[in-house]
C-alpha cells in the first residue's frame, strides 16, 4: 500500500528555517522530520512511499541520493572511475521504495494528490503531511477503515491548548488548568483512502485537499474519523521546532519505539 506524503509547501510560518530548506528537511534531534515520519510507517511495515515535491524539492531528492555517501565508509577509485561502499547496508531504509513526484512549486494539497494518481497502485493508499509526528497505531487505523467500508478515514486528535485556562464563576476564579486538551477534535493528518477518492481531487494548482475534496467526501457520507488519543504533534512554527528539539534532547520522543526512546534519553 503506498504512503503519500505531502512535502511541497513553503513552510511560511517557519521562515527562520525554510528560507534555506523545505520544511520536511528541518531536523528533529539531528534527523529531518521527514525521516521520522517515514519511520513511523516503515516500523509498521509500510515502506512504499510517494513524496509530493514542490518548494525546494530538489533538496529532498539530494538528501536521499547522498544518504550512503554521508553515512557509509567508501572507496573512491579515480583510476577505475568507481565509487564503492564498504560493508553491507544495515540501514532501516534499505527496503524502502521512494517515488519522488514533482507536483508543482505552488500547487495546493489537493492538486498534489491528484497529480500523483498514476503512481498509486492498488485500491487503497495512506496519506499524511510532512510535518506531523505521532505514536499512532496504523494497523488499528487500517482495521477501522476496512470495517466501516467508506472511501476515507481521517485521524482525529485533541491537541493541548497553547494557553493555560481558568474556570471562572462570576468574577471568582475556581481553578487553573495548564494547557489542557482542547474539547474540539482536529485533523491529525494521518489519512487512509480508497483509490476512488482520487475522483474527488483535481490537478489544478488551487485545489486544496482540506476544502472542497474533503468537504464533498464528508457531505457524501464517505468520511469517517479514527480517534487517536495518544501522542500527536505538528511542527507548524519555529516555536514547535524548538519545543520538539528540546523534548528530543530530554528524551521526550513518544513517536519513537521504546528502545529508541531509551537511547535518546541516555
Amino acid at each position: 500500500m503506498p504512503v503519500v506524503i505531502l512535502c511541497g509547501g513553503e513552510g511560511t510560518r517557519m521562515r527562520e528555517m525554510t528560507d534555506r530548506i523545505p520544511k520536511p528537511l528541518v531536523d528533529i534531534g539531528g534527523k529531518p522530520i521527514l525521516l521520522h515520519i517515514m519511520e513511523i510507517y516503515s516500523r509498521q511495515g509500510f515502506t512504499n512511499f510517494i513524496l509530493c515535491l514542490g518548494y525546494k524539492g530538489i533538496l529532498i531528492k539530494e538528501s536521499f541520493l547522498d544518504y550512503e555517501v554521508r553515512s557509509r565508509d567508501m572507496v573512491l577509485d579515480f583510476r577505475q572511475g568507481e565509487r564503492k561502499f564498504i560493508g553491507s547496508e544495515t540501514s532501516a531504509y534499505k527496503d524502502w521504495r521512494i517515488t519522488f513526484a514533482e507536483t508543482g512549486e505552488t500547487t495546493q494539497t489537493g492538486g498534489r494528490v491528484a497529480r500523483i494518481a498514476p503512481y498509486v497502485t492498488g485500491d487503497r493508499f495512506m496519506l499524511t503531511y510532512g510535518d506531523g509526528l505521532s505514536d499512532i497505531d496504523l494497523h488499528a487505523a487500517l482495521d477501522f477503515h476496512e470495517a466501516h467500508g467508506r472511501v476515507g478515514t481521517v485521524t482525529g486528535v485533541q491537541p493541548s491548548s497553547q494557553f493555560g485556562v481558568m474556570a471562572v464563576e462570576g468574577d471568582r476564579v475556581r481553578a487553573f488548568a495548564e494547557k489542557p486538551r482542547s474539547p474540539d477534535m482536529v485533523n491529525g493528518g494521518f489519512f487512509i483512502f480508497e483509490r476512488r477518492f482520487l475522483n474527488y481531487v483535481k490537478p489544478e494548482v488551487n485545489c486544496i485537499l482540506e476544502r472542497e475534496p474533503l468537504e464533498r467526501l464528508s457531505a457524501d457520507g464517505q468520511l469517517k474519523v479514527y480517534t487517536h488519543r495518544g501522542y500527536w504533534r505538528c511542527m507548524d512554527t519555529f516555536k514547535d521546532y524548538r519545543e520538539l528539539n528540546d523534548g528530543y534532547a530530554a528524551g521526550v520522543t513518544p513517536w519513537l519505539p521504546a528502545v529508541a526512546q531509551q537511547s535518546v534519553a541516555s
